[in-house]
């Protein structure tokens, strides 16, 4: 952030390939909640459905939601959490959403997200571990949607032979999805 002059939190998304594992989702999300967001005593914290929410956090929506206005992938940021009413408020670009505790399994801590979950979205500023220990994900179209959720910049942190692997691996897993025979029914049907 301070190199190239962007907000870490609010320009700068870390996107990972996976959940698990030391460069995965959920283990990069706790250590950049306590890089970017430490506990200190003027911060309200709950924890909640197996996370600690405190306020400043970046969130996602992690489904659907008509009556609140806020649907699966929008990022917020954690406003105020309110102990006494039981309830906490997240801002979505100028629109404030509150929340029961009861209804913050919504919600997910948002420092780094997955790659899939990115789609569609862009970022100035993308930062993507690339490391050997992915190899099962490491295809070209995953690095591809990754970098070009990018609109300023992009960094890639690991190693250029994970980045390799990723590079020449264009085999794109074939889906059982019964498409091509389902097709074929509707047309012999008419």
């Amino acid at each position: 952030p301070k190199k190239f002059g962007f907000d870490a939190i609010r320009e700068i998304q870390v996107l990972s390939p996976v959940y698990r594992g030391v460069a995965g989702v959920t283990l990069l999300n706790e250590r950049l909640q306590e890089k970017l967001n430490p506990v200190a005593s003027n911060k309200s914290e709950r924890r909640l459905f197996g996370s600690t929410f405190r306020t400043g956090d970046k969130v996602m929506q992690t489904r659907n939601n008509y009556d609140k206005e806020v649907y699966n992938g929008d990022i917020g940021f954690i406003c105020s959490i309110d102990i006494i009413e039981h309830s906490l408020s997240v801002e979505f670009e100028g629109h404030v959403v509150p929340y029961d505790w009861s209804e913050a399994d919504e919600l997910t801590l948002a420092y780094v997200i997955s790659v899939h979950k990115a789609q569609g979205s862009e970022f100035p500023v993308i930062v993507m571990p690339v490391v050997s220990q992915h190899y099962m994900m490491l295809q070209r179209n995953l690095l591809y949607t990754a970098i070009t959720r990018a609109r300023n910049l992009c960094v890639l942190a690991g190693s250029q032979r994970a980045i390799s692997m990723a590079v020449r691996n264009n085999k794109v897993a074939q889906r059982y999805t019964a498409l091509e025979w389902r097709l074929g029914t509707v047309a012999h049907s008419e």
